[in-house]
């Protein structure tokens, strides 16, 4: 057991996480507001000029595929993922504490789930060289940041699992992710 003044491995670990997940979520924040960018300079230009920007399409597909599962990880260890309050409302601490283990191990065997086709679909994508219509990108390069995202999602799963059979609440991200 931890004395005072110290904190444990697992917490110290569980910390370092949350760390990464609020980085990797405010990245995903970051190509978003990208999207926004571009989508309204190419809005202005056909307006104004006549000229969109070129497969801001294929722009906005990507980056918005990727910034979406860029938030998941966040989602999950900060229990802002929708849930059902309808089952819990008039439930005891007991049951909301055993539908929160439960929540978190349907949520890190989907996470691996996920992970494990999305890499498999990423090795298809790599295989057979598709490309995007107009910039010609490698569709396989998009699932690389998804992957990274989902094995983040298994991460936060997992730590949601352990605070959720310790009994502790979701992580509120202020103060270094305790």
């Amino acid at each position: 057991m931890a004395t005072a003044g110290t904190t444990s491995p697992y917490r110290r670990i569980a910390a370092g996480i949350a760390r990464v997940v609020e980085l990797w979520a405010l990245a995903g924040g970051g190509l978003l507001l990208a999207v926004v960018l571009v989508t309204a300079w190419s809005m202005t230009g056909n307006i104004l000029f006549d000229q969109p920007v070129t497969g801001d399409f294929e722009i906005v597909e990507v980056c918005v595929a990727v910034a979406v599962f860029a938030f998941l990880p966040y989602c999950q260890l900060t229990g802002a993922n929708v849930s059902a309050d309808i089952f819990t409302q008039g439930a005891g601490p007991r049951w909301i504490a055993a539908f929160a283990v439960l929540a978190s191990l349907v949520a890190l065997g989907f996470a691996a789930l996920l992970f494990w086709r999305m890499a498999l679909g990423m090795q298809d994508y790599r295989e057979y060289e598709e490309l995007t219509m107009v910039y010609q990108f490698p569709i396989w390069i998009a699932f690389v940041p998804i992957l990274v995202s989902l094995a983040l999602l298994v991460l936060s799963a997992a730590v949601t699992l352990v605070d959720a059979c310790m009994g502790r609440p979701h992580r509120t991200m202020q103060g270094g992710g305790e």
